[in-house]
């Protein structure tokens, strides 16, 4: 007999930062490692990763990692991860080589890790744990469901799918690997729920494809097309309309470049050589892409796509300037964070008169499985338990109403919280309340280290009231301040019209120092600390506002000081 653990260290009551932990009699198999993108609040944090500390705290006991597909919410931790624990990874080809690009991107020397591609037909045998592997269909290639298999049954990790038939070949989901995980019972499904909301994606193919078709029938000029660069399965999709009226295809974005690099590579992207520029090679701007007989695609991650038409608008950026004969085809609808550029982006086009084709994010076929999709995959495999994971709670709610619409009782049922950990014994759940420590890592761009939760309210308060220096000279052997403090101010207050104020903060320091000199220890940190307080306390009670007010002693021995 086994036992099973299952805890997620993030995705849970979120959108992002998912990472799933199944432990079999202590043995730890991770499934995926992503990150969270922040909001507008958390000034200067570009990422946020799940705490890990529990996997550092138990390294030996880790099988491996398990990643289902190439988003940077299922993958995006690993760079950071892998600095630290050397555990084989296991991904499909596709995602493998992201993740490796990624590593490549970190400086992060890839030769010591161990990375092991699997397909559908990978069967992984760790004695008494097997782990399958189904492909799903989603929005980029290499996209798997992974099945932890044990004696008494398997527990069925299904992350980002659809059900789509209007697909290609290569994201077709494997319906005889899912059927075939039926061969002994399905303990638990831990099935995605962001799209749960939603009911069926009946004729949204077909009106999005004649959408499209009929934007490049109808235009002659230049067409400029959003996209996220992590959505191949759509950027192929209108690279082939595109093509279809014999356009000449451009694309432009960093991170996009990359992608479509490896997509092209691996054949999992088809742009006919002679059709084909990246902008990258362009050096001047003779070479732009200014023919009216080119679709230029402007893909990115979030905010990126907005940022980089906004700079073309205006004229800003090296290689194409919009003008009255573009036409702008945005395929990327708002995601959270970046609603204020978006809406930044479609005022500045309008100023200047371009044409613009939005596409209603109804209209495009959903990524993530529908309630119709979830309900299928569940009288396909039957599960004992139906535990919804990767969503918000609002998704989560869905999920159960979905769940009860299939009979499921609420013991059933199991919404779990990060850290919370359900026990199986025997394929039997144990009723427990133990837990596991979780948290959060904030990254602003460098992967060395975190963001304390110190520098970000110091950042707010940056944002919001400024920052105030005042600095000093002293003579510690004459214990004597050697002339009157100075000040500057930025974003708290001008000087030339609060001259009164800022000479009673100065008047303030002034005090501090002088009667710490007077002591027989003089101690800089007590001083500044002391100073610091003083001052912030008159700040406050003088003007409502609590600016970062920075003290600072420097000695000087020179008595020619001043």
């Amino acid at each position: 007999m086994s036992q099973v653990q299952f805890f997620a260290l993030g995705g849970l009551g979120e959108d992002g930062k998912n990472m799933y932990v199944f432990s079999v009699d202590g043995r730890l198999f991770i499934f995926d490692a992503g990150i969270k993108y922040p909001d507008q609040e958390l000034l200067g944090v570009e990422a946020i990763l799940p705490d890990y500390q529990y996997l550092l705290d138990h390294q030996s006991q880790i099988e491996g990692f398990f990643l289902s597909h190439g988003h940077e919410d299922h993958i995006g931790a690993m760079p950071k991860i892998l600095t630290e624990i050397n555990a084989p990874v296991y991904g499909s080809f596709f995602t493998l080589a992201l993740l490796k690009d990624s590593l490549k991107q970190h400086k992060i020397d890839e030769s010591k890790l161990a990375f092991r591609s699997v397909t559908k037909n990978t069967v992984l045998d760790f004695k008494s744990v097997k782990v399958r592997f189904y492909q799903t269909t989603h929005s980029i290639p290499g996209s798997l469901g992974i099945a932890l298999e044990t004696k008494e049954g398997s527990f069925v990790y299904s992350p980002d799918y659809t059900f789509d038939q209007n697909v290609d070949p290569i994201y077709q989901t494997s319906f005889d690997k899912i059927h075939a995980l039926t061969h002994k019972p399905v303990i638990g499904l831990f099935s995605e729920s962001l799209g749960a909301i939603r009911k069926s994606t009946e004729a949204v193919d077909e009106t999005l494809e004649f959408h499209v078709n009929q934007v490049f029938r109808n235009r002659s000029k230049r067409i400029i097309v959003s996209a996220f660069s992590t959505d191949i399965y759509r950027i192929q999709r209108v690279i082939n309309i595109a093509l279809k009226y014999e356009r000449k295809i451009a694309i432009i974005g960093r991170k996009a470049q990359r992608m479509i690099d490896i997509a092209i590579n691996t054949g999992l992207l088809k742009i006919p050589d002679d059709q084909f520029k990246t902008l990258k090679f362009l050096d001047t701007e003779k070479d732009a892409p200014v023919d009216d007989n080119v679709m230029i695609l402007v893909a990115g991650d979030r905010h990126e796509p907005f940022h980089m038409i906004q700079r073309m608008a205006l004229k800003h950026d090296r290689l194409v300037h919009l003008t009255k004969n573009d036409l702008v085809l945005l395929m990327t609808p708002a995601v959270p964070g970046t609603e204020k550029i978006a809406s930044r982006m479609l005022d500045i086009l309008y100023r200047h008169n371009i044409d613009i084709q939005k596409i209603d994010k109804a209209m495009l076929p959903p990524a993530h499985a529908t309630s119709s999709d979830v309900k299928l995959l569940n009288n396909i495999l039957k599960p004992t338990y139906f535990i919804p994971v990767i969503g918000e709670w609002r998704h989560f709610y869905e999920m159960k109403q979905i769940a009860k619409q299939l009979s499921y009782q609420d013991d059933h049922i199991l919404e779990l919280e990060n850290g919370q950990v359900l026990t199986f014994d025997a394929g039997k759940l144990v009723k427990s309340d133990s837990t596991v420590k979780v948290g959060e890592i904030l990254v602003d761009g460098s992967l060395e280290s975190g963001i304390h939760d110190v520098v970000l309210r110091d950042r707010e308060i940056l944002s919001q009231d400024g920052v105030l220096i005042i600095s000093g000279a002293i003579n510690l052997k004459k214990r004597k301040l050697l002339a009157d403090p100075e000040l500057t101010s930025r974003g708290f207050v001008y000087v030339k019209e609060n001259e009164a104020l800022l000479d009673d903060v100065a008047q303030i320091f002034k005090t501090v120092v002088e009667k710490a000199l007077k002591k027989q220890h003089f101690d800089f940190k007590e001083t500044r600390d002391a100073a610091k307080d003083a001052m912030q306390k008159y700040i406050t009670q003088k003007t409502s506002r609590r600016p970062i007010v920075m003290p600072m002693l420097v000695t000087v021995d020179d008595p020619s000081y001043a």
